[in-house]
């Protein structure tokens, strides 16, 4: 019984211990959630998450309205058309070499070349002069609601966006006639509805007319055999040596650069700058980032006065090998650098943080 006192006491010091031992890492748990909270919404605050937002909207409507990446993929089983026949999202230069609004699709096929703008609208879709009209209706229990939307003509940017292709293969030195350019606007909703005028252009697609439309890329084995044997100017196609010609100018084109962040968003736009990192895009087309892993070691950095650290590496452009991407260089940046992007359709720039970014992809 002599040493029981000090046996109690002993006990409870370990208790205390114990306690402190596991309480700690909870301590700097919640921390950790409080201080990056307000960076979190922020974050949400500055960006439009629209592939949420688009799904939540679909999911209130008996019809959901297909993407643009659900459409190529339609459109390649449907025709069989190669994946290097199919160009995404190409930024076509003007005349006057300026960058202009992206071509959503460029098909190549010996029909000649297909460029589309594709279209979500829900609706009935009327012209009106310069703009087009976008009639939608919402029937509720109570009341329906008529919301109108004014649009630019869709028609007349495809047009011109065509016409600048057209222009951009001849100042690259491949010749095409004018007439096997086909500019088209496709509309992917199955609730959208285009008025009497405009059912009659050609160059419109609705939504029940996409196969059809599709099926027309198809060409038999004689047009395969008729277009390999006859000239081009008299067969009226684009000939074996045209078709790779305009491939040759079509890789080269630039497309969007594309930032991709750790919850799962993508942002297309232009990449402008970053404080600590200095790039060559012509040697360069990835930065991939990787952020502190470990919660306790990010907190205990920060606790010592120092920003968490980002490592940052630049993948060498066109270096794919059997190991995969030849790298550029490294370099560690702070977390909390912002990178500055221009995000598609935006008048201002962005400030992304470093370390909400996965991987950032440059264009051409």
């Amino acid at each position: 019984m002599f040493g029981f006192p000090q046996l109690q006491t002993q006990l409870c010091c370990l208790l205390v211990k114990l306690l402190l031992q596991f309480s700690f890492p909870l301590i700097f748990f919640f921390f950790q959630i409080k201080s990056r909270m307000p960076h979190l919404g922020s974050l949400f605050t500055h960006f439009n998450l629209t592939s949420k937002s688009s799904e939540s909207v679909q999911g209130q409507s008996p019809h959901q309205t297909p993407k643009l990446p659900d459409f190529i993929q339609h459109a390649r089983k449907l025709t069989g058309i190669r994946k290097e026949d199919v160009y995404c999202n190409l930024r076509i230069p003007d005349q006057f070499q300026n960058a202009k609004d992206d071509i959503n699709i460029v098909i190549l096929t010996g029909q000649g070349i297909f460029c589309i703008d594709v279209k979500p609208c829900r609706g009935t879709v009327s012209a009106h002069n310069q703009n087009w009209h976008v009639r939608v209706k919402d029937e509720d229990q109570n009341c329906t609601n008529i919301c109108i939307e004014q649009i630019e003509d869709p028609l007349k940017a495809i047009m011109t966006k065509t016409a600048n292709f057209c222009g951009h293969l001849k100042r690259s030195g491949v010749s095409v006639r004018q007439s096997l350019f086909f500019p088209r606007v496709v509309f992917l909703s199955p609730d959208c509805e285009l008025d009497e005028e405009l059912r009659k252009r050609r160059e419109l697609v609705s939504h029940s007319q996409i196969d059809d439309f599709l099926r027309s890329f198809r060409e038999g084995y004689m047009a395969w055999i008729s277009d390999a044997l006859t000239p081009s100017w008299l067969s009226g196609h684009l000939s074996y040596k045209q078709m790779e010609s305009v491939r040759e100018v079509l890789r080269r084109v630039g497309t969007w650069d594309l930032v991709r962040l750790h919850c799962g968003e993508q942002l297309k736009g232009d990449f402008q700058a970053c404080q600590y990192i200095a790039l060559n895009r012509q040697e360069t087309d990835t930065l991939e980032f990787s952020r502190v892993k470990t919660l306790s070691a990010d907190s205990l950095w920060s606790l010592l006065g120092h920003a968490p650290q980002v490592t940052v590496k630049m993948y060498k452009r066109g270096s794919q090998g059997w190991l995969g991407k030849s790298l550029n260089a490294t370099t560690t940046i702070p977390s909390n650098t912002y990178v500055i992007f221009r995000i598609s359709g935006e008048e201002a720039d962005a400030k992304i943080s470093a370390n909400s970014i996965h991987s950032i992809t440059l264009s051409h």
